[in-house]
C-alpha cells in the first residue's frame, strides 16, 4: 500500500490533546500505523547520566501518534487535505491533494 504520509511532510493534528498543532514528520512506522511529528505529543523522559558529558534529568521527547490523527497539509495552498493517488502520463504514481487537486511533491 502506498504511503499517504511520508517523512518530511507537514501535517496537522486532527484530534487528541495536541489538536490544531502543525509539525514536520520526523519518522513513519508503517507497520504500526504511527508517526513521530516534531513538537507534537511530547513526553517527559527521565534519564540517568550515561558517562562523561551526558547529564541526566528530565528530557522532552516526541512520542508516536497514530496516522489516523494526522492530516497532510498541502504546501501550495497551506490547507489540510486528504490524500489520493494518480498515475501521470509518464507512468509515475503521485500523491494528490483531494481538496485542491494539486500534486504533492516529496
Amino acid at each position: 500500500m502506498a504511503a499517504r504520509i511520508r517523512k518530511g511532510d507537514t501535517v496537522l493534528v486532527v484530534t487528541g490533546a495536541d489538536r490544531g498543532k502543525r509539525g514536520e514528520v520526523l519518522k513513519v512506522m508503517p507497520k504500526e500505523d504511527r508517526a513521530v511529528v516534531q513538537g507534537v505529543n511530547v513526553a517527559q523522559r527521565h534519564t540517568k547520566p550515561t558517562g562523561m558529558g551526558q547529564p541526566g534529568g528530565i528530557i522532552p521527547k516526541e512520542a508516536t501518534i497514530h496516522l489516523s490523527n494526522l492530516k497532510l497539509v498541502d504546501t501550495k495552498s497551506d490547507q489540510p487535505t486528504k490524500v489520493g493517488f494518480r498515475v501521470l502520463e509518464d507512468g509515475r504514481k503521485v500523491r494528490v491533494a483531494k481538496k485542491t487537486g494539486n500534486v504533492i511533491e516529496n
